[in-house]
């Protein structure tokens, strides 16, 4: 792939990933979750160039790091995203402000690598960005899925319900930073 087409891959993933932040997202019982993971991993694959031959030791290095940062990051987004179940029984997620600073620590992490590769003169491609995008939503999208089970799985029955609003409900699989309550978007 040009390199306008991995610019225009990378604007695009980065959108959804925004929405995926700031919205507040229904979690259905699809299957498909692993889509845009595993295409973002083949189009990466696909590209010449992921270790620089020049370095190779130093290119594994920072290849290692930079999924070891996306893992992170999904891992971390996943576990400070809220997740809740309503009384019919649809599970909700949405970010919260800690989700947001996981992202930026995150975004942090991966200029450094990248200065860092500069500095030692090692080539990194776009290809070692695409497969940590991919692991970060990847391990995400699983967290929330097994996040989202577990709360389906201790629900009550919809007939047997207590109302929302009792204490215990309200804090039922919350996430970090998570305090306040939070409305519905219908797509």
């Amino acid at each position: 792939m040009s390199g306008l087409a991995d610019a225009l891959l990378i604007v695009a993933v980065a959108g959804l990933v925004v929405v995926r932040l700031f919205r507040t997202r229904r979690i259905d019982g699809d299957r498909r979750w692993w889509v845009v993971p595993v295409i973002l991993a083949v189009v990466a694959l696909r590209e010449p160039g992921l270790i620089d031959a020049h370095h190779r030791a130093e290119s594994i290095s920072l290849f290692a790091a930079e999924l070891f940062i996306g893992l992170a990051t999904g891992a971390g987004w996943a576990w400070t995203t809220r997740v809740w179940a309503e009384p019919g029984g649809e599970v909700w997620s949405r970010s919260t402000k800690a989700s947001v600073a996981v992202w930026i620590i995150g975004i942090g992490l991966r200029a450094g690598l990248f200065a860092l590769s500069a500095a030692l003169g090692v080539h990194q491609g776009t290809s070692a960005l695409l497969l940590a995008l991919a692991a970060t939503l990847l391990l995400r999208a699983g967290i929330l899925r097994w996040r989202s089970n577990s709360l389906r799985a201790t629900s009550p029955h919809p007939d047997s319900l207590r109302p929302a609003s009792t204490p215990s409900a309200q804090r039922q699989n919350t996430a970090y930073g998570d305090s306040v309550p939070l409305r519905k978007e219908h797509l």
